[in-house]
């Protein structure tokens, strides 16, 4: 890591009162990256120009593109994605969210993978999803925003197989640091979504749900 921040491929965070670094989500996102172009055999001194370009670039470094950082069940529903009608930007979330789950919580990222296949494949929580995206251009005290929380909510409690099986459950409630990196990850970009899952959350802790917190 000291070689690293000394190259600038990956930003120093700022120190807490005991002098340890705090590393957010952002952060490890590149550290997952540096380590996976330098172990495909790329010179770290061409590793910086990299970080920053779109999945299309990162990929064109590496032979297998997205399945050097990600297995091939996680690739395939990337790829669903955009026939569902999901945009660019949010597959692009959500291919962050995988590689940090995937280094973050391994015991729970099968797990994870199978909360999305499941959600790709219904419907209703498709739409909800698209409508939690275009909630961003509502105004903060918008009143959808809680309506449309509790709609979340409620689909996930009609089908609990989007919440994960109870062995998912449990290695995220015991990963709640790592889950709330993963959560907050792009937060800054997409504030009302950021409440919105929050709501969502709320919502489901109060039906019994052991959503770890954020």
């Amino acid at each position: 890591m000291r070689h690293y921040h000394k190259l600038g491929l990956v930003a120093e965070p700022e120190r807490d009162s005991s002098g340890y670094r705090r590393y957010g989500s952002g952060e490890l996102l590149q550290l997952v990256q540096v380590r996976t172009l330098a172990v495909a055999g790329v010179p770290l001194a061409e590793i910086g120009p990299m970080l920053g370009a779109g999945a299309e670039q990162f990929g064109a470094a590496l032979a297998d593109g997205d399945r050097a950082l990600l297995p091939d069940r996680a690739c395939a529903i990337l790829d669903r994605m955009p026939g569902l009608g999901f945009s660019p930007d949010y597959v692009a979330a959500q291919r962050e969210a995988l590689v940090l789950a995937r280094a973050l919580v391994p015991e729970g990222f099968d797990g994870f993978l199978t909360q999305l296949e499941h959600g790709l494949g219904d419907p209703e929580y498709i739409d909800l999803t698209k409508r939690g995206r275009e909630a961003e251009t509502w105004e903060p005290d918008d009143p959808r925003i809680e309506e449309l929380a509790t709609a979340m909510a409620n689909r996930y409690l009609a089908n609990p197989a989007l919440l994960g099986d109870h062995s998912s459950l449990q290695a995220w409630a015991k990963a709640s640091a790592q889950y709330k990196l993963i959560n907050n990850h792009r937060e800054g970009h997409a504030p009302i979504s950021a409440r919105l899952i929050a709501l969502t959350e709320t919502k489901l802790r109060s039906a019994g749900v052991p959503v770890p917190h954020r």
